[in-house]
């Protein structure tokens, strides 16, 4: 069980250290582990390259199974009474992240690790193991592989955002403020036929939010988590945006008690958001 456990932390953090430092083990504890699975199962579970200790193919097969011993280990305390729950491991877009906080008590998130990530990771976290509970946005579909895992979805309207005092010059190219990857604006500019020039792309939403409260450009974002310190835009130069699709989704495989509690609590958020009851399509509970 403890070999399973090093495997879910080496594959989280990244690094046999911090793996290690996580489960109070040496780091050589944590090598001989790692070493003597790899002998049981004929092949390499991790390569070390620049950016860490990654998963090889092998490895993500391994980790799949080693969360559900876990999980099932967990569960199996749990009858008896066992003060060692298992810990959630949760993902939130960052656009989202201070609205849970706000709505989350501290007791009710003593025992989950939060994650608030772009949209795009916190789904690679899903898919791959890493999160048990995601609530995050897409732009178009959702894709099969994420399909099969909504418990929740919501829609809501995207809007562009400014300060109160920016104003665009006549003429010149639209400044935006964006994500790493395009997100909601790229291409309802470029189908528009309209110029635009990238002022400041950032992951972090802090960041690309107070750009645009210092009036550096505009950005898109759901209307609803617009603050009342940006405005929402409404000049004719500027395309309609498509509506935000919000889900809450569940790891393949977990059905306890505390992950439907926890979804259930997302998808109660996102309706709150969008002024809304939890409606059929929420899906909740999932069987």
């Amino acid at each position: 069980m403890e070999t399973m456990r090093t495997v879910v932390a080496i594959a989280e953090t990244g690094s046999m250290s911090k793996a290690a430092e996580r489960l109070n083990l040496s780091q050589p504890a944590i090598s001989a582990q790692i070493k003597r699975l790899q002998g049981l199962i004929g092949g390499e579970l991790f390569s070390r390259t620049a950016n860490g200790t990654v998963l090889t193919e092998l490895g993500k097969l391994a980790l799949q199974q080693a969360r559900r011993i876990v999980d099932a280990n967990d569960q199996l305390l749990r009858l008896g009474g066992s003060d060692k729950s298992a810990v959630r491991r949760l993902g939130v877009s960052q656009l989202l992240a201070e609205q849970l906080l706000n709505e989350f008590s501290k007791e009710s998130l003593s025992n989950i690790f939060v994650s608030a990530e772009l949209s795009t990771e916190i789904r690679r976290g899903l898919l791959e193991g890493f999160i048990d509970v995601a609530c995050l946005f897409v732009r178009d579909n959702f894709g099969q592989d994420l399909e099969d895992l909504i418990v929740g979805e919501f829609q809501f309207e995207t809007s562009w955002v400014k300060s109160r005092d920016f104003v665009a010059r006549p003429g010149a190219p639209i400044p935006i403020i964006t994500l790493p990857e395009d997100n909601w604006m790229i291409g309802p500019l470029d189908r528009s036929g309209i110029a635009y020039r990238i002022v400041l792309r950032s992951s972090d939403s802090a960041v690309r939010i107070r750009a645009v409260r210092a009036g550096l450009g505009v950005a898109a974002m759901p209307s609803v988590l617009a603050g009342s310190d940006v405005v929402k835009s409404r000049d004719y130069y500027l395309p309609k945006l498509p509506p935000s699709r919000a889900a809450v989704c569940v790891r393949d495989g977990l059905i306890d008690p505390d992950v439907k509690q926890l979804a259930k609590r997302l998808s109660t958020l996102l309706a709150k958001l969008n002024g809304e009851e939890i409606s059929p399509q929420s899906r909740i509970p999932r069987n």
